[in-house]
Formats: C-alpha cells, sequence, structure tokens
C-alpha cells in the first residue's frame, strides 16, 4: 500500500480549473519528483494534499486514510509536513522560535528538546543563528531554517515546494545533499522543484506535470535520459 495517494484529484480556482483529474502515489522511503514548468499545477498540488486547498473532486490518501477534506493543522499530527515554497520563515521570531513552532503538535519537551538538538546537528548554522530574528538570515540559511522547522514535527513525509529557489549553485548543491541525507534517516519524501536536473538525479520515480495533467512518468534515471524531458526541462 502506498505511504500517499492521489486519485483523479481535480481543483479549481473559480472556472478555472488547476488541476484535470491527477493520480499518482509516494510509497514509504521513496524519494519522488513533481517537476513541470510555471503554472503546471506542481504547488496547487502540494498544497491540496497539505489540506491548505480545497478540493473539487477525486481523493488523497494518506496511510491508508483518507484526508481529502481534513485541514491542514490536523494532516501534520498525522505525520505529513511541508517546506513551502519561498521558504515562508516567521522573520520577526527568532531561528530557535520558528523551530519551536515546528513542534506544536507534540506535547513531550524532552522529545522536542532532542528533535531541536538533532536538527542543530543536520544544521550547524541554524545553531550559531539561533537567537537571530529569521528575517536576517540569507536565503540558504532559510531554507535550512524552513526545512528544520518541517522536521521538528518529526514527520513521516515531507513535501518539499521548490527548495533551490533563489540559490546560488553551491547552495543548491548543499539543499539537495540535505534532501538525501534527510531521506537516508527515514523520512519520504514528495518534491516539487523546477530544477528538474537536480530532482531527477536525487528522486527513485517521477512524474512529469503540464497544465494540470500528468503527461509522463516513471524512474527518475529514465527520464533523466528521455530525449523529451531533457529538450522541454534540461535545457538540452
Amino acid at each position: 500500500m502506498a505511504l500517499l495517494e492521489v486519485k483523479d484529484l481535480k481543483v479549481y480556482y473559480g472556472v478555472i480549473q488547476a488541476l484535470k483529474g491527477i493520480s499518482f502515489h509516494v510509497d514509504k522511503g521513496e524519494i519522488v519528483a513533481l517537476i513541470g514548468a510555471n503554472g503546471a499545477g506542481k504547488t496547487t498540488t502540494l498544497h491540496t494534499i497539505a489540506g491548505l486547498i480545497k478540493a473539487g473532486s477525486g481523493g488523497v490518501y494518506y496511510k491508508g486514510n483518507d484526508i481529502t477534506t481534513i485541514p491542514g493543522h490536523k494532516i501534520v499530527k498525522m505525520g505529513m509536513a511541508q517546506v513551502p515554497e519561498g521558504r515562508r520563515v516567521f522573520a520577526d521570531m527568532t531561528v530557535a522560535q520558528n523551530l519551536a513552532l515546528g513542534a506544536y503538535t507534540r506535547k513531550n519537551k524532552a522529545e522536542i528538546e532532542d528533535t531541536i538538538e538533532k536538527v542543530y546537528e543536520r544544521f550547524p548554522r541554524l545553531r550559531e543563528r539561533k537567537g537571530q530574528f529569521a528575517g536576517t538570515l540569507s536565503g540558504g540559511e532559510q531554507q535550512m531554517l524552513a526545512m528544520g522547522r518541517a522536521l521538528m514535527s518529526h514527520p513521516d513525509i515531507i513535501l518539499m515546494d521548490e527548495p533551490s529557489m533563489g540559490l546560488s549553485p553551491l547552495l543548491v548543491n548543499e539543499i539537495f545533499d540535505i534532501i538525501r541525507s534527510v531521506h537516508e534517516d527515514g523520512v519520504t519524501v514528495l518534491l516539487v522543484e523546477q530544477n528538474a536536473k537536480k530532482a531527477l538525479s536525487i528522486a527513485d520515480r517521477a512524474y512529469v506535470l503540464e497544465t494540470g495533467e500528468i503527461k509522463m512518468e516513471g524512474k527518475a534515471s529514465d527520464l533523466l535520459n528521455d530525449e523529451r524531458v531533457r529538450k522541454a526541462y534540461l535545457g538540452e
């Protein structure tokens, strides 16, 4: 049974249909990438899965449960976290306060302290800046904070939305190394990313989304070598 399954999902913004009946799944332990151009419906897909946007029809199933109409804060409690597009850190709060907010669904203080220590071990720069306001961090540091905040909820799956956006090539490599290490620690990853080459290089499987429809799917390594994908998304 898939950890996450999306079945014939349709989403509308007024009269505009953003998702036109997409279906895909993510198995436990995988990195699955959703790639596509701007406006393809990638972020809409993640927001609908996370309970932030209402589905028009179709269903989202997590751990075998229908979560299509469950609000986002309850979905977090079920073991799903999101790293949003554009980081969305709380600029006027410190790094430590942002991380503490990521654990709002948890009650055991000792376990929370243990998780925050693990986050600081993974992101040493966050430890160095734990008393600093998040709005004063660099783009790369804010991305690390957004990822660390998601890990604070102790998720089974993380939805990552454009983690490389606006970062230098050096930082992009670092962020993808971190995604790989998070996955190696047992967290399943659903990755939305415009940098198709980087996404396909770390994913197990991938889906290509175009104007609200899935046009291609398969092993990431196969898509990375597919001529249509190379021309459309890899600039080759």
